[in-house]
């Protein structure tokens, strides 16, 4: 087993409660793991991105080359385009199709949409609607989280117990509702693939 990711965002959007949800599960399964991830001015919406590599073997670099991602997952859609200089040829992204906003420059949503149909291997999802209408649209990134789970080599209960374990201390309300919204996005991936 081995699976390279990039995980791209936005500052505040949880691109790195993903990684810690995916590290955690990936712990507890005995798998080896690497991680690098670049902030940049996160504080203030910028970029950022993670590329984390899952192995049942030991990892010698934590960076992926370019053309060798299995995964991109994104929470924001001009990101999961800029990184797909690193996507394989049989890569898959998975994205949130709603933008966020932050420059002066940021393309049209129909230049996205169109980008983002260009590619064979995709799912694109709006996690942000999701996420509201199940009471937390701060939970987009587990709707995210959700898509991407059939396209991580690891079980999905692992998934859901890492969610269980990373959110325990914010409450049982806060765990119970980003449980259903991974599962909302699994759900959503398993269909848009049939």
């Amino acid at each position: 087993m081995k699976i390279d990711i990039i995980l791209a965002g936005v500052g505040g959007q949880g691109i790195l409660s993903i990684a810690s949800i995916i590290g955690y599960a990936a712990v507890k399964k005995g798998l080896y793991m690497k991680q690098a991830e670049v902030h940049g001015m996160s504080q203030r919406g910028g970029d950022v991105q993670s590329h984390f590599r899952l192995a049942a073997y030991p990892i010698a670099s934590d960076l992926i080359p370019k053309g060798k991602a299995d995964l991109i997952i994104s929470v924001e859609p001009m990101e999961s385009l800029r990184y797909l200089p690193w996507l394989s040829q049989t890569g898959m992204v998975i994205t949130n199709n709603q933008p966020f906003i932050n420059i002066t420059n940021y393309p049209s949503e129909e230049v996205l949409a169109a980008e983002l149909e260009k590619l064979s291997g995709k799912v694109v999802i709006n996690a942000d609607q999701i996420a509201k209408d199940l009471g937390s649209a701060r939970s987009a990134n587990m709707v995210i989280l959700g898509a991407a789970s059939p396209f991580i080599d690891m079980d999905f209960a692992a998934i859901e117990n890492a969610v269980e374990e990373v959110f325990a201390r914010k409450g049982e309300e806060i765990v119970n509702v980003n449980l259903a919204c991974l599962r909302a996005g699994r759900e959503f991936a398993l269909k848009a693939g049939k």
